[in-house]
């Protein structure tokens, strides 16, 4: 009797680790919808190949919604949350508002996808598929994306202020909100190579062109010519984070950093006699590299909080709670 009350309280023990274990981001797998739903990729793809055809800028645009949602609380759908008469979503989060973009393509998708299994796939991990493949159709590296996220049944709007890194921070300032979500400084070096495609607004970028002086000149004249020095004048005005390339994956971005031509302060904190200046040669000189650890970098990015299990539900509408 003895000897069973001790067997069966290492398969109590096993039990519960288990379960334990399986709240977390453990239980997120590349092959989540394999029965559920076989289809899924196929139904994603030519969406989002499509909406890219229409306009190159929107592959940066749906990878920067990913980047956004998993900063707030995890990668849980909740950057997609329309504002109603009682709920305050993140869409107008000073990180978002006037900036984030591409929400059209996730109803589409989202569509596309419930035609073919209803009420199966959370709108957070359609955010993880469509990163992935906007960032290979752009000529990046591919993945296989782990997924079993469930959807947030709340958003919160401070939480957006204050967890996406800004474009002024310094480099103490990215290390740190990166660390903060289990993500090396190694990581937020390859995940800001994303700057190799899409485009920055002037009032992002005003400060740096006109008032910094770790910039190279040309550069600076160039971004200044659609960018006028007063504040409320071309706000909106667009400037390729990556001259060269704008629409390309590649490492460009880090060739820039090195000649000073990074176009947002964040970008320059990068390679300007810190910490991480070698990482950034280590990419400008290895595209390969690069590319390994930005999928690397996607991965855990993609493993921050998720709901799993009974937490959270799987939207309807990616714009509104069930």
């Amino acid at each position: 009797m003895a000897a069973f009350s001790v067997f069966e309280a290492v398969n109590v023990a096993i039990v519960l680790l288990t379960l334990f274990t399986g709240t977390g981001h453990a239980q997120l797998t590349t092959n989540f919808y394999s029965r559920s739903c076989p289809t899924l990729l196929s139904a994603v793809t030519p969406v989002v190949q499509s909406a890219i055809n229409r306009e190159a800028r929107m592959g940066a645009s749906l990878l920067r919604l990913f980047f956004h949602d998993c900063f707030v609380n995890g990668c849980d759908g909740s950057v997609l949350l329309d504002d109603t008469s009682s709920f305050t979503g993140e869409k107008n989060a000073a990180p978002n508002s006037n900036s984030a973009r591409g929400f059209e393509v996730i109803d589409s998708i989202k569509s596309a996808v419930e035609k073919v299994c209803p009420g199966v796939v959370s709108c957070a991990d359609i955010l993880a598929i469509t990163a992935r493949d906007s960032t290979h159709i752009l000529g990046g590296p591919h993945w296989d994306v782990k997924l079993g996220r469930r959807d947030a049944r709340t958003a919160s709007q401070a939480a957006a202020n204050n967890s996406i890194p800004p474009p002024t921070s310094n480099l103490n300032q990215l290390v740190s909100r990166f660390n903060a979500l289990g993500l090396s400084t190694r990581d937020l070096v390859a995940l800001s190579g994303s700057h190799t495609i899409g485009q920055a607004r002037c009032t992002s970028f005003r400060p740096r062109v006109y008032n910094e002086t770790n910039i190279d000149a040309s550069f600076a004249r160039t971004r200044r010519s659609n960018c006028p020095s007063n504040s409320g004048s071309g706000d909106n005005n667009l400037a390729p984070l990556d001259l060269q390339t704008p629409t390309s994956f590649e490492n460009n971005y880090f060739k820039n950093l090195i000649n000073r031509r990074g176009l947002l302060h964040s970008d320059q904190q990068l390679f300007n006699g810190g910490s991480t200046d070698s990482i950034v040669r280590t990419y400008s000189n290895s595209e390969s590299t690069f590319r390994n650890d930005f999928v690397t970098a996607m991965i855990k990015m993609g493993d921050i909080s998720p709901l799993t299990g009974s937490r959270g539900e799987i939207r309807r509408n990616c714009r509104r709670m069930n």
